[in-house]
């Protein structure tokens, strides 16, 4: 009873993520992930939290946030791709593989049948050509040396086969790790390219054609807002489209498990699958919440630099959309780390206190989380409870205050 009202109403540092049938929680001494394997049983795996050997200026305010981002995108893909390996994708992609390699196979098999006749057709008209030049009956002597070894031939024709199906399956389960890691780096470039391109270039593209001509000379302001609302709307859709997906709603499923266990954590009450399905599953600390901050700093950040833009760009850079978008797209890059220190600064803040400001700024964000957090069932919960059960330190290090 004692540990309960010590523990209520806390805010915990600790933080998690949504994994492929599993999740992921990090606190201040140790991190570990449960995902649950083909089979339905719960795979756990922890280690220590490690924290990267920097200078003192890495844990200042509006820096921390930066290094704080890159660390957890590099432990998250990490997660990611384990998981991936745990709950038996790479099973399922070495099955499809297989399904391949056989589907080929049997297309090729297919033609040499249908080949078969008219090959036929052509050796017998050999053998009868051969017959009549022939004193002795040539057809008998190929059939007796066709019938001289023919368990020999089966045999080494058995065998090849044998290599020839297994070969690429080795190939394939070596190549499997490589192959899943490769594939997770190149997504996520390529993610990378789409986020700058859908959030940063193309809200301020649309931007100049809505305001016109004199968009960037004489409503820099109104073109920063307009941009801004543009990447929200952008945001949106891209979030309600990629739910709809099966494997992805499962993943929102496991990010609600998440919030929920972390809630129950911080009110103080025992950490069971009926006491976490009481708990909200939107949460002020999270990274879709992060994301809406985001944008709405870049809009403050950005509203007095496209006025500075306005007096000390020529006229003919202003007048030409495409070559002022990637001005803009350019600065928004070069101050990107600037936003994502301010926007880590308020999550901070949001899951700190609780109070008018906190709530109309975490507001949007919550309000996002109907998308990109599910209910989860119990199994995800269970999941969720044996991941933070191994990170929440005896000392309580993991206390905001």
């Amino acid at each position: 009873m004692k540990d309960k009202e010590k523990n209520k109403g806390i805010k915990t540092s600790i933080g998690g993520q949504a994994l492929l049938e599993g999740i992921m929680m990090r606190g201040p001494k140790r991190t570990s992930m449960a995902v649950r394997n083909p089979e339905g049983e719960i795979v756990i795996e922890e280690w220590d939290t490690v924290a990267p050997n920097r200078p003192a200026i890495t844990r200042w305010p509006f820096v921390r946030g930066i290094f704080n981002f890159v660390d957890s995108m590099k432990t998250g893909m990490k997660c990611l791709t384990r998981s991936a390996e745990l709950s038996g994708l790479e099973e399922l992609e070495e099955e499809a593989a297989r399904e391949k390699e056989s589907k080929k196979r049997a297309k090729s098999e297919k033609k040499h049948k249908d080949a078969t006749p008219s090959e036929e057709k052509a050796e017998e008209s050999v053998e009868e050509k051969a017959s009549e030049t022939s004193d002795e009956p040539l057809a008998e002597s190929t059939v007796e040396m066709s019938e001289e070894k023919p368990e020999e031939k089966e045999e080494v024709t058995e065998a090849k086969e044998e290599v020839a199906k297994e070969e690429p399956l080795k190939e394939e389960k070596k190549g499997t790790g490589a192959t899943t890691a490769a594939v997770m780096s190149i997504g996520t470039v390529l993610g990378l390219a789409l986020a700058l391109v859908l959030f940063i270039w193309l809200p301020t593209f649309l931007g100049t054609l809505i305001l016109g001509p004199n968009a960037a000379s004489e409503h820099s302001a109104w073109l920063t807002v307009i941009s801004g609302v543009i990447k929200m709307i952008i945001l949106v859709a891209y979030m309600s489209l990629v739910s709809l997906m099966k494997d992805i709603r499962r993943v929102f499923m496991y990010h609600g498990a998440e919030h929920k266990t972390i809630f129950c954590y911080e009110h103080g009450h025992e950490l069971t699958v009926e006491n976490v399905k009481r708990e909200r599953r939107f949460h002020p600390r999270c990274g879709t919440s992060f994301l809406f901050l985001m944008v709405l700093v870049s809009i403050a950040v950005m509203i007095p630099i496209g006025i500075l833009y306005q007096n000390i760009l020529p006229a003919s850079v202003l007048s030409n959309k495409l070559v002022y978008t990637l001005i803009r797209t350019a600065t928004s890059l070069v101050f990107l780390p600037l936003i994502v220190g301010i926007g880590y600064e308020l999550i901070r803040l949001a899951g700190k206190h609780d109070n008018l400001f906190t709530r109309i700024m975490s507001a949007p964000g919550l309000w996002m989380q109907r998308i990109t957090t599910k209910e989860p069932d119990d199994s995800m919960i269970e999941c969720a409870i044996e991941a933070v059960k191994r990170v929440i330190p005896d000392d309580g290090s993991d206390h905001i205050k």
